[in-house]
């Protein structure tokens, strides 16, 4: 079975897992884990309200530590295998993946969402967050960041297919020998 601590100490094994360093990973497991908590506090395995018991991590859980749950969903995004061969290498079944699939991803987002880390969903957040990056590193007296947004581009020179024609013909007319 795929484990964190296992894994951990193998050259570059994380950073083929899931395309962050060891040193990353490990920054994102703190929040990470306080995210799910939160969550488990509000909702079941099955995504439904919790209403009766509390969240206790139960003794046979599949991905015991929240190293192990944060690996087998960053990997997971990275590979994007089918479940069953991802279920296969963490060692639980294909129905059981999908359910920690899908509540990790939630957790995921809320991690990526508190940290400000989230992907920006409209040009609009972006330029709003690219605005506050370039006030604190001018602060700082940083350099400037390595990408920006561009503008959209006019319409391409390029001719395009007639779709509301009858007949349309999608050739060159002239032939190269």
């Amino acid at each position: 079975m795929l484990r964190y601590a296992s894994e951990r100490d193998k050259a570059n094994q994380i950073l083929n897992l899931t395309s962050i360093t060891v040193e990353q990973f490990e920054q994102l497991v703190e929040p990470f884990e306080q995210a799910f908590v939160r969550h488990m506090r509000q909702w079941t395995m099955e995504g439904k309200p919790r209403t009766a018991r509390a969240y206790t991590p139960y003794v046979n859980s599949p991905l015991p530590t929240p190293e192990d749950r944060l690996l087998f969903l960053l990997s997971y995004l990275k590979v994007a295998s089918l479940q069953v061969a991802h279920a296969a290498a963490f060692g639980m079944t294909q129905p059981n993946a999908n359910k920690w699939l899908h509540l990790l991803l939630i957790v995921l987002h809320q991690t990526l969402r508190d940290l400000g880390d989230a992907p920006a969903r409209h040009l609009l957040a972006l330029r709003e967050r690219l605005a506050q990056l370039q006030a604190e590193e001018q602060a700082q007296d940083a350099p400037a960041p390595l990408f920006t947004t561009m503008a959209r581009n006019d319409r391409s020179p390029a001719r395009t297919t007639m779709l509301s024609r009858r007949r349309t013909i999608a050739a060159r007319k002239s032939v190269i020998p």
